[in-house]
């Protein structure tokens, strides 16, 4: 950013103001979702992702910058909630956790790309290559049918049936699961309307828990702070900055496609409980390694043990912790709440990611060791929430999952 003559602190703002904009998306995008439906609000955030790469792109001062960064923030904190909640919406309860894992993988490889790109062009070409994904999903929008589960909960039963139709394809017979989701939807409409206070009913605390737990578990495991800073973490262990982030890079797509393959065989709870036990190894040998090189203690040993830590924990984020919990908080809502519980859920992660990002530089000055420690804690607790708090959702109907967890059956 030398051409606009940023200062460090005017770079740092840049980067940060993404998760700001995370934020408001993340706080708007149930109420679209459930508005103008799961297309209308995939349409929004790609006008603001568009809109914010272009203003980017051409940039000639910090305050367009700044601009262009927080609508690209707030298009990604609608997205974040309403990709997975569509995909759910719209699979057979036996391909919905592959489908929607598989949302993780596109943008795995789709950061990866995008990271070796930047290495070859301008910031400014790569702005405006990061556009051209956006044009396209807004293009392909029109040709992709509306979620019939939203269709059903604004009483549009012809056009739900001519969704679900086409979806499952003309000479499948979908009348007995266009009347299992009609049923269902109305069972729920009875219930409450959709507000924020309706979430804090005794029968949505399950669910509440659940969602809110894995959101703040997998922000509090540490991921955003070793994505951030993980050029600086390589640096500080005396390991290449470059080759470590490139592996990084690599490591995750194939890590990321095995979860896609397992999350429908194995089921979410073991991914989970492995994912978490892999960051929970991982994190302890990079805070072993730290507090060598703090001792003085085999610090030839240190930027190798980081270099496995951080593969390591980028692996096992990858096969669970990274996309799961956006499958389960799509599934356990009913449709009557999951406009405002995924609203809350989504800002509660970009909340837990910008403290995350925030406070890492601050705790590495109090030890770098110690927080990786911390980081390796709360990923051992991620293990037993998970065991205690999370239920089995491989295999079942939304409607099946959402009546029992939130106790309408």
């Amino acid at each position: 950013m030398e051409d606009l003559g940023l200062s460090v602190s005017a770079y740092s703002f840049f980067g940060s103001v993404l998760t700001i904009g995370g934020v408001i998306g993340g706080l708007i995008s149930g109420k679209i979702a459930d508005l103008i439906g799961r297309r209308g609000a995939m349409w929004i955030s790609e006008l603001f992702s568009f809109a914010g790469w272009l203003a980017i792109s051409f940039a000639k001062n910090a305050w367009l910058l700044n601009l262009g960064r927080l609508s690209m923030g707030i298009g990604v904190g609608i997205l974040c909630y309403v990709v997975p909640v569509y995909i759910a919406e719209i699979t057979p309860k036996n391909l919905r956790g592959l489908f929607t894992s598989a949302n993780q993988l596109m943008l795995c490889s789709g950061l990866s790309l995008m990271y070796f790109v930047g290495n070859a062009v301008t910031w400014r070409t790569l702005a405006l290559i990061g556009a051209i994904p956006s044009l396209l999903h807004v293009v392909g929008l029109f040709f992709v049918p509306e979620s019939p589960r939203w269709l059903a909960k604004i009483g549009k039963e012809k056009e739900l049936e001519a969704a679900l139709q086409r979806i499952r394809g003309k000479n499948v017979d979908i009348s007995q699961e266009a009347t299992y989701i009609r049923d269902y939807t109305e069972t729920f409409q009875q219930h409450s309307k959709s507000r924020i206070l309706d979430l804090f009913q005794t029968r949505y605390v399950h669910s509440l828990i659940v969602g809110l737990g894995l959101m703040v578990l997998q922000q509090f495991g540490g991921v955003n702070a070793i994505a951030f800073y993980a050029s600086s973490i390589f640096s500080q262990a005396g390991f290449s900055s470059s080759i470590g982030t490139i592996s990084m890079a690599i490591i995750q797509i194939p890590a990321t496609a095995v979860s896609v393959i397992l999350t429908d065989k194995s089921g979410r709870r073991p991914l989970l409980m492995v994912s978490a036990v892999g960051m929970c190894l991982s994190s302890f040998l990079v805070g072993l390694a730290f507090c060598f090189q703090e001792l003085s203690r085999f610090k030839e040993l240190t930027p190798i043990l980081v270099l496995i830590g951080i593969l390591g924990y980028s692996v096992a984020y990858s096969l669970g912790m990274a996309g799961l919990p956006w499958v389960i908080m799509s599934e356990i809502f009913p449709i009557n709440v999951k406009g405002t519980g995924g609203s809350l859920l989504t800002l509660v992660n970009w909340s837990c990611s910008w403290i995350i990002s925030y406070t890492f530089n601050f705790m590495s000055e109090w030890s770098t060791a110690g927080t990786f420690f911390i980081y390796s804690g709360i990923s051992g607790l991620t293990v037993l929430f998970v065991a205690k708090v999370v239920p089995e959702t491989k295999g079942r109907a939304l409607e099946e999952i959402q009546a029992s967890i939130n106790h309408f059956l």
